[in-house]
């Protein structure tokens, strides 16, 4: 469904524990990191960017904007939540059921460290 998701920060390599451990927990393994650039995900599949901005302006989050990550399972979901916060992150929503979407969605929202809202979602009703 995407190519790549890019999200701002000031400074990658603070936020690189981060990452590596919310983008772990659903499989996401870093794919190459240089100066100013986080990537997670594979050459030719989906990957995740943390950047700083391009036009050199500091990074603010935005509003209304957020990243949803599919996750295997709600084990997951929960993994993501955990290790967010172990990692300075805050909650947005923690993991569980939001029927409102439909019966099996299962999520929970973060925003890391920089203020940008992240979210691991299972839509499967296995555990």
């Amino acid at each position: 469904m995407f190519s790549h998701v890019t999200i701002g920060s000031n400074d990658p390599q603070k936020l690189e524990a981060f990452y590596d451990a919310v983008l772990g927990t659903l499989g996401l393994e870093p794919f190459f990191k240089v100066p100013g650039t986080l990537s997670y995900g594979t050459a030719t599949g989906p990957k995740v960017f943390v950047v700083t901005p391009f036009d050199g302006n500091p990074h603010h989050a935005g509003n209304g904007w957020h990243a949803a990550f599919l996750a295997p399972d709600r084990a997951a979901v929960d993994a993501f939540h955990a290790a967010a916060l172990e990692r300075g992150g805050t909650s947005e929503g923690a993991p569980g059921l939001r029927p409102h979407y439909h019966p099996n969605y299962y999520g929970a929202y973060v925003r890391d460290p920089e203020g940008n809202k992240l979210q691991a979602v299972c839509h499967s009703k296995k555990g």
